[in-house]
């Protein structure tokens, strides 16, 4: 969930309750972190943040390849070390961007998630698989999810807004 600093901050201000007990949703597909990064505006807390006793370290950020094909998928991984001098758990993200579509899009959207717990001092690999289906989006004109070749990008962060390791890769046809 993502905290407004201002409740004005947040894409539903001005729309909810609405009128006779109709809502329009006018924010469409821009709740959450992604209304507040389509609107550039720094929430409260972002989505994912959380506190912790100790500080964590995002390395080494790796694709299985530079693309990948209708139907097949992309092996990402990384290591994460917990820097700190205390035991703790943490939420590494995975965040998907399509470069250029031809529909309005998002800027990033959360595709996956793991907790780790470390020691003091422990690293980890952190892995995710990325299919077609991740690269999708519903297209209303077609009535259909689609997915289409070109530039993608894989942000890793501890939250929304904390993006640590970015990494380029393409859908070809």
């Amino acid at each position: 969930m993502t905290f407004p600093a201002r409740i004005e901050d947040s894409t539903a201000y001005g729309h909810y309750p609405g009128s006779n007990l109709h809502v329009n949703y006018a924010e469409g597909i821009y709740v959450g972190y992604r209304g507040f990064d389509k609107g550039k505006t720094e929430p409260l807390f972002p989505f994912g943040f959380g506190l912790s006793f100790t500080t964590f370290e995002y390395s080494n950020l790796k694709t299985s390849k530079a693309s990948m094909k209708r139907g097949d998928k992309l092996e990402v991984s990384l290591q994460v070390r917990n820097t700190g001098t205390r035991d703790a758990d943490e939420v590494v993200q995975l965040y998907l961007r399509d470069v250029k579509s031809s529909l309005d899009r998002p800027e990033k959207e959360l595709k996956g998630f793991r907790r780790v717990a470390l020691k003091a001092g422990q690293a980890t690999t952190v892995s995710f698989t990325i299919d077609e289906p991740a690269l999708s989006f519903f297209d209303p004109t077609a009535k259909k999810w689609v997915s289409e070749a070109g530039d993608f990008e894989v942000q890793i962060g501890a939250s929304s807004r904390d993006i640590r390791l970015r990494g380029p890769f393409k859908l070809v046809d």
